[in-house]
């Protein structure tokens, strides 16, 4: 299963964003979006090196509270 991860624009360089989330750091391939206004400080969804959407911060962070919510259950000990 993949997972769209929420990312920050912290700087845009023509179809190459640098973006950050969770303290990570990743180059995001932007030409799928190339017809959205993307600015330093948006958020977008980003799968397999490539910007598939455009989000809130607000989204993003749900988003984020979600993968969070997974992952401690992925670390609990299995029930008998």
């Amino acid at each position: 299963m993949c997972f769209g991860i929420p990312m920050q624009i912290k700087k845009i360089d023509q179809f190459i964003a640098h973006c950050e989330a969770k303290g990570f750091e990743r180059e995001v391939n932007l030409f799928m979006l190339q017809y959205e206004e993307l600015a330093v400080g948006d958020y977008i969804v980003s799968h397999l090196g490539q910007a598939i959407q455009k989000v809130t911060a607000e989204q993003a962070e749900a988003a984020w509270e979600i993968y969070d919510e997974m992952n401690q259950i992925d670390k609990e000990p299995p029930r008998a």
